[in-house]
Parts: structure tokens; sequence; C-alpha cells
């Protein structure tokens, strides 16, 4: 059995992995109290909303009960997509950054929980970069969202809206190349780990302070859809499964195809050379890969025998 590589700097910060492996951190463990929430949980540890229900669907969100074991999923399938700037992933409403190195440092993967658009206001795919930066922005409601105040009856929406506690930016905001969509922090830090979003993407206010800092103008941005991730340590295959986005409208019987098709593309590109000649062979654990495909709940799981 592989070590996994590990090398953990702090809380959202690891060294990145070489070429050969794709897995990062580790499954942590800890215990509730009925002092805190299960949300308060996922937030001290960098983790957001949906990630942790997903993984612990038996403890109650708002009064957990005290000695409740929790499990904290902190361990990552890097996304198939460049190591380079920043990659976020929809359906894992997870973001990754890979800033350069200083000399003399190796190279590091930060990432942090986010959250995206709605089924309605959909985050959009491809390629961008970080346009530019602001600190304590305004808020422009966009003419959509002012018509949508109306017709539901609510009060209309401001021309602007200056810095403060009512601004949904928050104090930090780094706008994309796509005209209208940021990364920002939030005034409703509740709603990180969450389709909640006008289809811009949030983080949690003490991680995007530090993370601000960290990216100039100019970093690349790549915007993917992977519910399926799969990775090598090793010789060893790990999967990784996310509920994939509910507009896609997948059914049970079709993400199962999905998944078996996924694996199908990610062994032929990875296990043959450029002659096409195997260079690694690996036998699918069946069992394993039943019992990754019910869980679906984002922990990475081998599925390949030794």
């Amino acid at each position: 059995m592989a070590t996994l590589f590990l090398g953990s700097v702090h809380a959202n910060s690891w060294v990145l992995p070489p070429r050969d492996v794709d897995l990062f951190g580790e499954v942590q463990t800890t215990l509730a109290s009925r002092e805190e929430t299960l949300l308060d949980i996922a937030r001290r540890h960098g983790i957001g909303q949906d990630e942790i229900l997903l993984t612990n669907p038996h403890i109650n969100r708002w009064l957990p009960q005290d000695g409740d074991e929790v499990i904290l999923p902190l361990r990552f399938i890097i996304p198939a997509a460049e190591r380079t700037g920043i990659v976020i992933n929809l359906p894992e409403m997870r973001l990754y950054y890979f800033p350069k190195p200083e000399k003399g440092q190796k190279p590091q993967v930060i990432t942090h929980p986010i959250s995206i658009g709605r089924m309605d206001w959909n985050t959009p795919l491809g390629r961008t970069t970080i346009a530019r930066k602001q600190k304590d922005p305004t808020w422009t409601p966009p003419q959509s969202l002012r018509e949508k105040a109306i017709a539901e009856g609510s009060p209309p929406l401001p021309d602007i809206v200056p810095p403060g506690p009512d601004n949904p930016l928050g104090r930090y905001a780094l706008y994309l190349g796509i005209p209208s969509y940021l990364i920002h922090s939030t005034n409703k830090p509740f709603g990180v780990g969450m389709r909640v979003t006008h289809g811009c993407i949030r983080m949690y206010p003490e991680d995007i302070e530090k993370f601000y800092d960290m990216v100039p103008v100019g970093t690349p941005v790549q915007i993917v859809n992977q519910p399926i991730k799969l990775g090598w340590v090793g010789k060893l295959l790990f999967i990784e499964l996310h509920p994939p986005l509910e507009e896609e409208n997948v059914a049970p019987s079709d993400y199962i195809h999905m998944v078996h098709d996924t694996i199908v593309e990610f062994l032929d590109k990875t296990t043959r050379d450029a002659h096409g000649q195997t260079i690694k062979f690996v036998r699918i654990d069946q069992e394993a890969l039943d019992l990754a495909i019910q869980e679906r709940n984002g922990i990475p799981r081998l599925i390949s025998e030794d």
C-alpha cells in the first residue's frame, strides 16, 4: 500500500504532490458539542455546508449531540485541469489555487470551499483571469436582480450599495474577466458551500481576506464541471464522487453510466504512453466502486485492487 503524500502546511494549504500523485490532504474527525452547530464546525475547518452534510448525514446540523464524531472531508483529488492559477470545480463547490512558488520554496496547493450560482443563475464554465481586485467594494445590483425584486414584491434595490455590513460582496472582491462575475466575500457566511449566488463565487470572509493578498491580477482561472474525479497515488486508483449539478437532470442509472465512462476515459489517458502502449495495469474493485457510487459523499475512495 503506497503512502499518501500529505505535507500539510496549515489548515487550507498543502505541499503540492508530485505529478504521479493526484491526492492530497487527509480525512480527519472531531467531536461535536451542543455549543456549536455542524455548520460552525464546518467553517472552523474550512469546509462548506453541503460538504459537511454529505459526509455526516446522521448528525443534526443545528443540534449535534455532545460527543458526536464528525467526519471532516479534507482529502481531495486534484481536478483534471492545469495545475496553475485558480481551478474552480462547480459540483464540488471548491476552489483550488496553485500559487507560483517563491525561490527555495516547495510548490503548494491551497483549497477553499465556495458558493456557486443557483440553478437559475449558473456560474459559467471556461477559462478567464482575475481582471482586477477591490477592497471594500461597492455593489451595483444588476438589472436582472432589480426586476426580480420588483416581480416578487420586494423593496426596490438601490442603484449602488456602499461598503459596509449590508453589502453582499463583503470586504474583498476579485473581478473575473467574464463581465459581472466575481470571487468575493459575503455577509452571509453560512451560505458558503451551497448553490445560493446569482452566478458569482463566494468565500468565507476569513478565507478571502488571506486569499485576496495572495492572488495577483492576471492570475488564470479555470472553471470546470467535474462531479467525477479520478486520481493516482502511485499504482493505486482513487475516485471522488459528488452529486451532479441539478440542471443536468442526471438520473441515478445515468450517473452510474457516467462514472463507468469517466473511468474508461481516464484509464485510456493515463495508462498508455504516447505510442498507445500500456504502461500501467489496473484492476477495478467493483465492490469498492459500487460503495463509492452509493455514498457519493465527496471522500476519495480506493477502487483498484492491490
